[in-house]
């Protein structure tokens, strides 16, 4: 069975989010106490929203395991025992689509509800949120986005475009900027770097003090084929629409196509999302021209209503 979590030499807490089971906490009997009325209702909240997301499996793992470490940490404390620091910082790995900021919002949701967080709100950011246009700028703008996010979660996606203009580069004045917050506010605001695996590696190593100020790396892999074909399935149904047989066996035979041919590019759930929103304006479009508006029409996409990228 996969491992989902193990410590590297870093003492940071690598996990993977794969399509398998959970290797361990399958059971739900600690949730609940000895007349079986529930408890750890934070926990559980996060867990249902959890439950709507396709895949991601391990991630629950990863979500017991922080919330025992914080709850037990508030039990030492009353209970006059010393506790360890919990730096609570993360990186998130992955390629678009994969759930990274969804994950990152429920997170924060959750911390709120453990009194981790005041707010929990999450704040999104980039290189140009950060990077300024001359000396100081930078340090300024990166100062008000942490001042936004205290009390919640500053999320930097593509983190690695901060490191890649050299020594002179303004990006280098973010991460410095940003790493003396995590010192000085570290009590107050999360900061969760996200971007592509490759790269946010590489951005490690070219700060020796940036792997220990992460404690939390999570690796959101590809969705498979029967994944996404599942997204594809749940958004439809939310939406009141379904698919023909023979669009969905285009569908999927078209998914496997542009997965293997796009690779670390391919956008996973968020290019499911733009196709199926695409499909239904042209399905508009044709129910508009045949004149048909009764139920059956209006619910149903067919073959001819996908709209899919060409195949060179």
């Amino acid at each position: 069975m996969q491992q989902a979590i193990s410590r590297n030499t870093k003492s940071q807490i690598n996990v993977v989010l794969s399509s398998g089971s959970p290797s361990s906490m399958t059971k739900d009997d600690w949730l609940t106490d000895a007349k079986g009325r529930e408890k750890h209702a934070p926990l559980k909240s996060i867990q249902k929203e959890l439950e709507a997301l396709v895949g991601m499996d391990e991630l629950k793992e990863l979500i017991n395991e922080i919330y025992a470490w914080l709850y037990i940490n508030k039990c030492r404390e009353t209970a006059n025992l010393k506790t360890g620091k919990q730096v609570l910082h993360m990186m998130f790995k992955g390629n678009p689509g994969t759930g990274k900021t969804t994950v990152a919002r429920m997170i924060g949701k959750l911390f709120h509800d453990m009194n981790v967080l005041s707010k929990g709100h999450l704040i999104e950011a980039e290189r140009a949120d950060l990077v300024g246009e001359y000396i100081g700028h930078t340090a300024q703008k990166t100062r008000e986005l942490v001042k936004k996010a205290l009390g919640g979660i500053l999320f930097v996606d593509e983190a690695y475009s901060l490191a890649r203009g050299g020594e002179k580069d303004f990006g280098k004045e973010a991460i410095d900027t940003l790493v003396k917050a995590m010192e000085d506010q570290q009590n107050d605001f999360i900061l969760i770097l996200a971007g592509y695996s490759n790269e946010m590696d590489h951005f490690l190593t070219l700060n020796p003090g940036l792997p220990s100020r992460f404690p939390v790396v999570v690796s959101f892999p590809d969705y498979t084929v029967d994944q996404l074909m599942e997204i594809a399935k749940r958004m439809i149904k939310d939406r009141e629409y379904k698919l023909s047989l023979d669009a969905e066996r285009k569908l999927r035979s078209h998914l496997q196509s542009v997965r293997s041919r796009e690779g670390s590019t391919f956008s996973n759930g968020r290019y499911i999302r733009n196709l199926l929103e695409k499909s239904m304006r042209k399905q508009s479009m044709r129910l508009l021209k045949e004149g048909r508006v009764d139920r059956d029409y209006l619910i149903l996409l067919t073959e001819r209503d996908l709209h899919l990228a060409e195949t060179p």
